[in-house]
């Protein structure tokens, strides 16, 4: 699966986010997961000598600049706003970790990933009926998740699509790849 095709990274992802109550859970889960990740990245060592302030040039910032690339190489539009909300975490996370300093940042990293990991594996077990995407793609689930709960809440909210056409053709493929997953679940249990 090409990592920059957008209809197919959304496609595989969607097939394993098709149920209305676990990407609800996702929408609201997985922006905090990122958020925590990289509270706990502002107390490495910085690679550059100097900082900007409570800004700290460090691995939260590199792993920043990857996601928000990446997603604006994916789409524009969307890509832009979602490199917005990747800085908007690394500012932040990085003000919470000058003020909270590590010790206790770290228990509000643990206590955060703790409720948000298992709300999305609870919306998976209950409601998707479903294992998550990170069992069958580690990487693709963790570098698209942000991604795809915005797309979902931009399309849901104000009908975005990345293209025209855009929706349709990934809800026929995540429905096709769903199929699948049943037909080869039922042939198992068979």
């Amino acid at each position: 699966m090409g990592l920059f095709d957008l209809e197919k990274q959304f496609a595989f992802y969607g097939a394993y986010h098709n149920n209305p109550v676990n990407i609800l859970i996702h929408i609201f889960f997985v922006w905090p997961i990122f958020f925590t990740a990289l509270l706990l990245l502002y107390f490495t060592p910085p690679l550059v000598s100097g900082n900007l302030g409570f800004l700290v040039l460090n691995h939260g910032f590199v792993l920043s600049v990857i996601y928000a690339l990446y997603y604006v190489s994916l789409d524009r539009k969307a890509g832009t706003l979602a490199a917005f909300l990747v800085f908007v975490c690394w500012i932040g996370s990085s003000a919470l970790g000058h003020r909270l300093g590590y010790s206790l940042a770290w228990k509000v990293v643990l206590a955060s990933q703790i409720l948000c990991w298992g709300g999305q594996f609870i919306g998976h077990g209950k409601f998707e009926k479903r294992a998550p995407a990170l069992l069958d793609n580690l990487a693709q689930a963790f570098l698209m998740a942000p991604y795809f709960v915005l797309l979902e809440a931009l399309q849901s909210t104000v009908g975005y699509e990345p293209y025209p056409g855009f929706h349709s053709r990934v809800k026929a493929t995540v429905e096709a790849e769903i199929k699948a997953w049943n037909d080869g679940k039922q042939k198992k249990v068979s």
